[in-house]
């Protein structure tokens, strides 16, 4: 029996304490944000409204966002533009390898907007932009949040080929609500991609995340936690949903920190090797310490 969910906050209160942060500006963070303009990259830190980004550019981690600014998707929850991309950036993956050498990363992570515009989804780019890094910088360890290249195997495949040492592939949330929130994603092709990836590369630890907030009850989360196991995930990240504007989805609730200490303690007692739960936590908070837990099993 799963206990009922504690006591929520409705959205029209004033924000809470735990969800409220700094505004970023701290020398290092100026410094990183310096080096993504001079060599034009985007950042889903900055694209995506990320509340972290203080933190995280702080201590001198980012997420790139490549294969452009302008998604093809228009997903109800995201803040990131939506439209007809640019033409692909070939030097981009160059671009990208030469930022984590002069920020000096040890752990990257590489995102993108969906391009479902390219025959490969920019499969190819991503394989790339692996390559790039680890010839720069062999000791860096490169997570990849992917797509889900409208469930092609052989663009999957192409990804994995490169040796990421994280694939990360997130849910969002429950099948009752992907009509909802998310365009042209499907849950059962979420956990067949993550599914395929365990199966092609069992060396690489897959991951995923999901929001909290969009209208899902606590029941539909755990069996989406119980199907992520039944293919393997290791890495499990739970975060709350924050509207980017009226256009947006709606926002039912805010989650209080107990329930997310609740929840984590579910997908723990389930066999994740890592769950980061949090309200302000997003796909690559802590990712470096994710990833060591799941190497560590």
């Amino acid at each position: 029996m799963v206990e009922a969910p504690l006591p929520f906050i409705r959205p029209r209160s004033p924000k809470p304490d735990w969800l409220k942060v700094r505004a970023p500006g701290s020398e290092t963070y100026l410094r990183l944000r310096g080096i993504m303009r001079d060599l034009n990259l985007n950042t889903v830190c900055e694209d995506a409204h990320c509340p972290n980004i203080g933190e995280c550019w702080h201590h001198g981690t980012a997420t790139f966002m490549i294969l452009g600014d302008v998604c093809t998707r228009a997903c109800a929850y995201c803040a990131v533009a939506h439209g007809r991309p640019a033409p692909l950036d070939l030097q981009e993956p160059a671009r990208v390898a030469d930022a984590v050498e002069k920020m000096g990363l040890t752990y990257a992570v590489i995102t993108s907007v969906d391009r479902d515009d390219l025959p490969d989804g920019g499969a190819g780019v991503f394989a790339e932009t692996i390559r790039q890094i680890k010839r720069l910088r062999p000791a860096t360890r490169v997570e990849v949040l992917v797509p889900d290249f409208k469930g092609d195997a052989e663009a999957l495949e192409t990804v994995l080929d490169a040796r990421p040492d994280v694939l990360n592939h997130n849910t969002e949330t429950v099948p009752r609500l992907y009509r909802m929130a998310r365009s042209g994603g499907k849950y059962t092709r979420t956990l067949e991609l993550l599914d395929r990836s365990r199966t092609y590369a069992p060396g690489i630890p897959t991951k995923t995340g999901l929001m909290v907030g969009l209208g899902e009850e606590q029941d539909e989360l755990v069996e989406v936690f119980q199907g992520l196991r039944k293919v393997g995930v290791s890495i499990l990240t739970l975060g709350q949903y924050l509207r980017p504007s009226p256009a947006h989805a709606v926002m039912t609730r805010y989650y209080h920190p107990d329930e997310f200490a609740e929840l984590k303690r579910i997908a723990l007692g389930l066999g994740f090797a890592h769950v980061e739960a949090g309200p302000l936590v997003r796909s690559s908070y802590h990712a470096h310490e994710q990833a060591d837990a799941a190497l560590a099993r």
